[in-house]
């Protein structure tokens, strides 16, 4: 059961289709409420029976975002974090499997007292634990839970009926389920279409659920009279039908959504005070910055999951974040690592004005990421490496600087005589994948005088992990005396959190991702001066 401070409940239903936007739609809310002065967070509720997607293929399911505490969890977490610049834990983000999981578990340790275990009323009241949990932990005035999948899915149902429930369990004026649909529109009728959406309803209905808000997708703007045919035909009020028309970024989504009186909608619905109008003043600025640039610049990823854009959400954001900051349009070159050869390398990255190679897993792709990372170091183009880019950066300084023959990560190679980048020993022997990496927030010790403490100002920081791989430190004094410096130090393990070059405009590796850790507000450091230090090169190179 919920706490006593009456927390409000809010969930986001999806119909139609899939990728309609949830997570925005549920982080564009959350941000106006909090910019109303309610302390908000925003839970994602995933159907899959993956425990979490810690072992899913980027292709599979895009990025894997990892949280303070460790959790593996979906990339809307990250969207969430990114509004409203606040941390998620492992209970924002809760799947099928870890349901089940939980009730299994729990059966076996006789926790049921010899009774049939049932999806009702055992797996919804698992499901109702994780939902009011959120609220008792931190005593939020609202929480916003996303229900992932569509209405009507088969593994989403358990989920909806413990939603039904919660209006009984904390009341009606606690409760409030917004429904994302799509209003497509018929290129040869030139007409929107309202059925789908009707049909979603009735699916929700069914399942005992009555949405109190749409909130319609839609390429043209919904004139009055299909905003009244969608509030006859879906038991809502007229001015309960929001337009949700596509946004030329998704940091516009929050202001749209205001424009449409999205947050007074719910505010009234709950019966909750307006306290004050919204305060988005940094918000504004922000996207006036991001909408006027007073520069541009090309930089090229380096990745091996580019065909999917999502493995590398959380990077792509932060080059948003950093290049507001910078005043700075980052325009990005995806570019394939398996395409990457001595041959064509000048031609894939000579046009850029700085290279980030992305992190991943396995040999595919590695050769290509080493040969672009010889290319930049030596034509002294801005480098940033995360995780893995940054353990090919290692391995292609040991190759060409100390020539050190086939240095490479044991993870490609477990027979190399040079294992500059090896297993960590609390990996050793460890055979599960799911949930078993360094995971989550370290502390690292920067050294003052060196690119990394610049950018951050402090010699103290705490950054996100997600790797089974580290420097081996065998290798360390070979590597500083050669010109490549450990400029960042876990003081509990002497792990090597950061390489860079000293002798370079900017080569810098991290062995944690600093992706995760970019927001609107706080826009991550290490993105910040690197974009500004591509831009910088872009300057010098234009004047010679």
């Amino acid at each position: 059961m919920a706490s006593q401070k009456s927390t409000k409940f809010i969930f986001v239903t999806g119909g139609v289709t899939s990728s309609l936007g949830k997570g925005i739609i549920a982080a564009s809310l959350a941000k106006l409420l909090q910019a109303r002065g309610f302390s908000v967070t925003i839970q994602k509720l995933d159907p899959y029976i993956n425990i979490d997607p810690g072992t899913l293929n980027p292709y599979e399911h895009g990025e894997c975002f990892v949280t303070d505490d460790g959790a593996e969890t979906d990339l809307d977490l990250g969207h969430y974090e990114r509004f409203l610049n606040i941390n998620t834990s492992q209970a924002n983000n809760v799947t099928t499997g870890r349901i089940y999981n939980n009730v299994i578990t729990k059966e076996r340790e006789g926790a049921y007292l010899g009774k049939t275990v049932q999806v009702i009323p055992h797996i919804t009241d698992e499901i109702k634990r994780n939902i009011y949990a959120v609220a008792d932990n931190d005593e939020y005035d609202i929480v916003i839970t996303e229900i992932g999948g569509c209405v009507g899915d088969i593994e989403s149902l358990p989920f909806i009926e413990a939603v039904r429930q919660v209006r009984w369990d904390v009341g009606a004026n606690n409760f409030l389920v917004i429904n994302l649909t799509l209003v497509p529109y018929l290129r040869a009728a030139k007409e929107l279409k309202t059925k789908p959406t009707q049909h979603a309803v009735k699916q929700l209905l069914e399942a005992g659920i009555q949405p109190d808000i749409l909130v319609c997708r839609t390429e043209h703007k919904l004139p009055q009279e299909i905003r009244k045919k969608l509030a006859q035909f879906c038991n809502v009020n007229i001015n309960s039908v929001i337009e949700a028309m596509d946004a030329d970024s998704i940091y516009d989504v929050p202001l749209l959504m205001r424009k449409e009186k999205l947050d007074e909608r719910v505010l009234a619905k709950l019966k909750l005070s307006h306290k004050v109008d919204p305060e988005l003043t940094q918000w504004k600025e922000f996207l006036g910055k991001l909408k006027n640039p007073i520069s541009e610049i090309n930089i090229a990823l380096v990745g091996k999951y580019i065909e999917l854009p999502d493995a590398y959400k959380s990077i792509t954001e932060a080059f948003v974040h950093a290049g507001a900051q910078n005043e700075t349009k980052v325009n990005i070159k995806w570019v394939h690592s398996e395409e990457i050869n001595d041959a064509n390398v000048k031609e894939l990255l000579g046009n850029v004005h700085g290279v980030l190679v992305a992190p991943g897993f396995g040999e595919r792709g590695i050769d290509g990421k080493i040969t672009a990372i010889k290319y930049v170091r030596e034509e002294k183009i801005p480098f940033f490496g995360i995780c893995l880019g940054m353990q090919c950066a290692v391995a292609e300084f040991g190759q060409n600087v100390l020539k050190l023959k086939g240095a490479i990560s044991t993870e490609m190679n477990p027979k190399t005589k040079h294992p500059v980048i090896d297993l960590m020993v609390e990996q050793q022997g460890i055979t599960k994948k799911g949930g078993t990496m360094r995971l989550g927030a370290y502390q690292c010790d920067l050294k003052k005088n060196t690119k990394a403490y610049q950018a951050y100002g402090k010699s103290k920081i705490k950054e996100r992990h997600r790797h089974r791989y580290e420097f081996n430190n065998s290798y360390l004094q070979q590597f500083e005396e050669a010109g490549m410096i450990a400029s960042g130090i876990n003081p509990d393990t002497n792990l090597v959190e950061i390489i860079e070059i000293p002798d370079h405009p900017w080569f810098v590796g991290s062995q944690f991702h600093p992706e995760l850790k970019s927001t609107v507000l706080n826009p991550h450091p290490l993105f910040v001066r690197f974009v500004k230090a591509s831009l910088e090169h872009k300057i010098l190179s234009e004047s010679n």
